[in-house]
């Protein structure tokens, strides 16, 4: 992850990496992101970008374990997130999926991960608190409610899956009100030039067709302009 293309990464959409991907890889196909509609605590501020440090967590059921068992491993968590390399993105599985019911991300500990240095969180349970998180610490969440229930974190470090996106440790992480993507390894070293590609090649189109007196003669001209780009 270079300087130049975190600048990159964080100046566009996510439907804009998906694709961007397409163009490094030179093909479609790719399927690693989010499916449905996810929710996102911070819309209108700048992406989530970041390699990912996973857990998975519960809150439907009280804890079985004993309770120092329990506080060691949140104590464990807390340390494996604050250790994280920046750019760092927490990505949290909730196991009582779909009936989540416990909102780990709320005021509280969006400020603690963002103390952190953390960049957001993806996670398919609960968020809460909505207008008391701090700034530049987005969430896309898989719903929304109240209460925190009997959260307790379940595992640390284990590949999770949020909304069919599977995502290991270490993986380069995209999110924004979209949805989430994962950046194959191969991939990130042509990213950029990917993305810089995919942007002139969509000005071909979309600027004629912004322009007054767009008709078909002149969609068709840029269409062709268009595909000649991207072949």
């Amino acid at each position: 992850m270079t300087p130049s293309l975190l600048k990159k990464l964080r100046s566009v959409d996510t439907p804009t990496v998906c694709n961007a991907i397409e163009v490094a890889q030179g093909k479609r196909g790719f399927s690693a992101f989010t499916r449905g509609t996810m929710l996102c605590s911070a819309p209108d501020e700048p992406p989530i970008v970041g390699f990912a440090r996973t857990a998975k967590i519960a809150a439907v059921n009280p804890p079985s374990e004993p309770t120092d068992v329990i506080k060691k491993r949140r104590m464990d968590y807390y340390r494996y997130m604050a250790e994280a390399p920046a750019p760092s993105v927490v990505v949290i599985e909730d196991v009582d999926y779909p009936d989540c019911i416990g909102a780990y991300w709320g005021e509280v500990n969006t400020t603690i991960h963002k103390g952190f240095g953390m960049a957001g969180t993806l996670t398919n349970g609960v968020m809460r608190d909505l207008g008391d998180m701090p700034d530049g610490f987005p969430v896309v969440a898989g719903s929304i409610g109240p209460s925190h229930g009997f959260v307790h974190v379940r595992e640390i470090g284990t590949p999770v899956n949020v909304f069919g996106l599977c995502v290991e440790e270490g993986d380069l992480v995209h999110a924004d009100r979209h949805g989430a993507v994962v950046v194959p390894r191969d991939v990130i070293g042509k990213l950029e030039a990917a993305i810089e590609k995919l942007l002139s090649t969509e000005h071909l189109i979309i600027g004629p067709a912004s322009e007054p007196n767009f008709d078909f003669d002149k969609f068709e001209a840029a269409w062709t302009e268009f595909e000649k780009s991207r072949t």
